[in-house]
């Protein structure tokens, strides 16, 4: 397999590409302020495998193209742990490249969630390209279980301000 297409277990080192990946991302799906005090604990928690994996697309020791933001939650009304996916995101620079990134996130996320032996929640909360992002996860996860609505905002909040101080 060509090593750029390859998804790896992010480590601390990543973290600086990761970041920029993730305020990337806040800019194109954020629908409220972001806190860059937050996004980094979740993705310095799922780094260092507490509560957490991320996955990595492209070889170590350069930038990633994509990356993928799993974290172990319960839900509100069970004690059950699930993998929730937090944010999948693809470079700008790698959207129309060959290689299937955003699906190999997705099968990389479906492996973590076998491998712990929990259920993945995965899902779109997006006005751009919604009904693409859906349909590649049904392709790879089946029927959709519900969908999102946002009232009084939408998705795309680069002209937000930031509140991370």
């Amino acid at each position: 397999m060509d090593e750029t297409l390859k998804v790896r277990v992010g480590t601390p080192a990543d973290v600086h590409d990761v970041m920029e990946l993730a305020l990337m991302g806040r800019a194109e799906n954020g629908f409220v302020n972001a806190d860059e005090g937050k996004i980094l604990q979740n993705i310095w928690d799922a780094l260092n495998m507490h509560s957490g994996i991320m996955g990595l697309i492209g070889p170590g020791g350069k930038k990633a193209q994509g990356a993928v933001l799993l974290r172990v939650i319960t839900p509100w009304y069970s004690s059950d742990a699930v993998l929730e996916e937090q944010a999948i995101f693809i470079h700008p620079d790698y959207r129309a490249a060959k290689g299937g990134r955003a699906s190999r996130l997705v099968e990389f996320s479906k492996k973590a969630a076998d491998q712990l032996g929990m259920p993945l929640l995965i899902g779109v909360l997006s006005n751009s390209r919604t009904e693409a992002k859906v349909k590649l996860y049904e392709r790879h996860l089946g029927r959709q279980a519900g969908a999102f609505f946002l009232y009084g905002a939408q998705t795309g909040g680069a002209g937000l301000p930031d509140t991370s101080g």
